[in-house]
């Protein structure tokens, strides 16, 4: 009989890990499509809303927030792509987690990947109502009701439109992979399309006065804004939730990583700047539908503003499809190992699809799109990713020591020289956080590994595989072997 200690940190072993990807799921995933998943769920969080919450906060300044989190996220990407190439598996960090840590440190994880996914779709959803305000009022001269528009903590009763579009990703998720990755792409292309666009006119309006006080909270404001801005890297953990329906993962997976980092950063430094210089950075407290309001003043008509809402209208949607999407996956594979119900994991035999875990995750962060407003939706993604994102650069360190042999599509150069800041990089802002902010979290991964040690421990399919194989030999040992 195993000891508790020998339970709660069981790994699963990296092989047996590379023989379950032939799962249930299709592999219709290439490295562009991949990469535009990656690109699609953070392009369009960081940079279409979150300035009207990170500028007041660091003031222009927020160019070096935008830097800095953009290098703490791809130290910590590096590290995904080694273990993307390694285990090559959906459950991001979470499978990642049980091959190194153990069952009860990737629950852990799992905790924030729940937070993560599910906090940053309804964040994003209400962010996308503001531009679909603005484009039906330049289109059409009115505005969907403010009750029906924004939270109850911002005056309204519900964000409808929020939970229109949590609908509409349900709908075609549900319908199949393939098709969604297509749309996907094709929203992303038009998101770049319309934010080079607003570069390109941004600059017209430059203002060099409106960097005079470049940093009017100091560096503690700066550090601040990455806080805040960090939630949007999001979408480097949802590559990695793609491993059981990617081609060639070992090799694609890492490539896509790479990509989609230095695609998101560029045009996220190119837009703020752009946007601070032609607008006084104590403007955008308050501001909604922010990049269209600054086109409208610089030009002085409202055609700029409609194509940039337009756009944020048809492209954020990709975001929230993309955060929908991770969320399934994951819950998905922790259902396969036994931590979740199993209809999590229980596919659709013709879409090939989890249908009911997709539309149970949609009905959870539709609640949460209604009634809570952004700014505490998007610190909360925050410390989820950050969470996330030490778990993966600790793990190539121990998966390194541990599987030296192991098949590597990609190494993290400078070993273990980059891990090491990643981590440091992360704790780092986490350490600059709101206090509410990680009394939450830390509440919810307290209630989710209470959840685990109740029923995870006992209905955990590595557990019951060593308990038969224990029965079998009759050693009794087998399972404290990792």
């Amino acid at each position: 009989m195993p000891t508790l200690r020998q339970q709660l940190f069981r790994v699963k072993p990296v092989p047996q890990q590379g023989e379950e990807t032939g799962s249930d799921l299709k592999r219709t995933i290439g490295l562009f499509s991949l990469t535009m998943i990656g690109v699609g769920s953070t392009i369009g969080t960081g940079i279409f809303f979150i300035l009207s919450e990170s500028v007041p906060v660091a003031g222009p300044a927020v160019i070096w927030s935008f830097v800095i989190a953009g290098l703490v996220a791809g130290l910590a990407v590096i590290c995904y792509a080694e273990l993307a190439g390694s285990v090559p598996v959906s459950g991001s960090s979470y499978s990642y987690a049980y091959a190194t840590l153990g069952e009860l440190p990737a629950m852990g994880v799992a905790a924030c990947l729940l937070l993560e996914y599910g906090v940053a779709g309804a964040a994003v959803a209400v962010g996308w109502s503001q531009y679909v305000n603005q484009l039906l009022f330049n289109l059409f001269g009115f505005e969907i009701p403010h009750a029906l528009a924004y939270a109850p903590e911002e005056g309204g009763i519900v964000n409808l439109p929020a939970i229109a579009l949590l609908a509409m990703c349900c709908f075609l998720l549900v319908r199949g992979t393939g098709e969604s990755v297509v749309i996907n792409t094709v929203m992303v292309c038009t998101k770049i399309g319309v934010l080079l666009f607003f570069v390109l006119v941004g600059v017209t309006g430059w203002n060099v006065d409106n960097f005079a006080d470049f940093a009017p909270f100091g560096f503690s404001g700066v550090v601040a804004g990455s806080g805040l801005i960090f939630f949007s890297y999001v979408g480097m953990d949802a590559v990695a939730t793609a491993g059981d329906e990617t081609k060639n993962p070992k090799k694609t997976m890492p490539r896509a990583l790479i990509s989609a980092l230095i695609i998101v950063t560029t045009v996220y430094v190119l837009v703020a700047i752009a946007a601070l210089s032609a607008q006084p950075w104590q403007e955008f407290d308050g501001q909604t539908a922010g990049l269209s309001a600054i086109l409208e003043n610089i030009v002085g008509a409202q055609w700029p503003g409609t194509i940039v809402a337009a756009g944020a209208v048809i492209s954020i949607f990709s975001v929230t499809l993309v955060s929908i999407y991770g969320q399934t996956r994951i819950l998905f594979t922790m259902s396969r190992d036994g931590m979740m119900p199993k209809l999590f994991g229980e596919v659709n035999p013709r879409t090939l699809t989890p249908v009911k875990g997709t539309i149970i995750v949609t009905v959870v962060i539709a609640i949460l799109a209604g009634f809570i407003p952004l700014n505490f939706l998007a610190e909360m993604t925050s410390i989820g990713t950050l969470v996330a994102f030490i778990v993966v650069s600790l793990a190539v360190i121990i998966l390194r020591v541990r599987e030296p042999d192991l098949e590597r599509g990609f190494k993290v150069p400078f070993y273990p020289v980059l891990p090491v800041l990643a981590i440091i990089g992360c704790l780092w802002i986490i350490s600059n956080l709101q206090i509410i902010t990680i009394v939450v979290f830390l509440i919810w991964t307290s209630v989710v590994l209470g959840l685990y040690l109740i029923f995870g421990r006992r209905s955990s399919v590595l557990g019951k595989q060593r308990a038969a194989h224990d029965s079998i030999d009759g050693t009794g040992s087998a399972g404290g072997k990792k």
